[in-house]
């Protein structure tokens, strides 16, 4: 026969599972604003109270932590499967940058973070597979002479994930609306050195063909 205790378990469990996923979404928003925003922001936007939030998470390091780890999750089903050595640097860019604004908070959080804590391993490693990606691709765009050329492939790769992130972050903010990531993917190909007609329309032809074969 079941208790009253045990009757009254599952909603206790159901409001707790809220409240985490609550907390983590407002520290993906709060964090990728602000690397350095207080816990007890991330709880007023959460609407928790400070205590609620580290019954879930004891420390700030400990959030962040299951932050990065889900991010990082996230970013590799988000890309999927390395592209060819062969493939189209312009399609396999625009694939990434849509991919990426697919995953929103997360990829903006990550990128927020690694710039303030360059050090944290943990983060390093999420945005490791994603930043060599980047740098292969606009390599192999260089010597097919689709990227520019002036500077080398890392410091524009560096340049063009800054303007990733500030393009996410005033849409984020509303300034604009981009919801599919088209206006940003075409904004990063022309700053790579795509002409404008050609980044829109490469763009537009990779949305309307969807997913690649084998994405995850």
């Amino acid at each position: 026969m079941q208790t009253n205790d045990t009757l009254g378990s599952t909603p206790q469990r159901t409001d707790a599972h809220w409240n985490r996923r609550r907390i983590l979404a407002a520290a993906r928003r709060k964090l990728g604003d602000d690397p350095d925003v207080s816990l007890d922001s991330i709880a007023r936007t959460a609407g928790v109270a400070r205590r609620t939030l580290y019954g879930h998470f004891s420390s700030r390091q400990r959030l962040v932590a299951e932050l990065t780890r889900e991010a990082g999750r996230a970013l590799q089903q988000a890309f999927g499967a390395p592209p060819a050595t062969d493939a189209d640097p312009i399609e396999t860019m625009t694939r990434m940058v849509l991919a990426a604004w697919a995953v929103g908070d997360q990829y903006r959080m990550l990128i927020s973070l690694g710039r303030r804590h360059p050090g944290d391993e943990t983060i390093r490693a999420a945005l490791a597979p994603a930043r060599r990606e980047a740098i292969a691709t606009i390599r192999r765009g260089q010597h097919r002479g689709v990227f520019a050329d002036h500077v080398p492939a890392p410091v524009l790769a560096q340049a063009l994930e800054a303007l990733l992130l500030a393009l996410a972050a005033e849409n984020t903010a509303c300034a604009w609306a981009d919801p599919t990531g088209e206006a940003a993917a075409t904004a990063f190909l022309v700053a790579a050195g795509v002409a404008p007609r050609t980044a829109a329309r490469r763009v537009r032809d990779v949305v309307r063909r969807g997913p690649a074969a084998g994405a995850g």
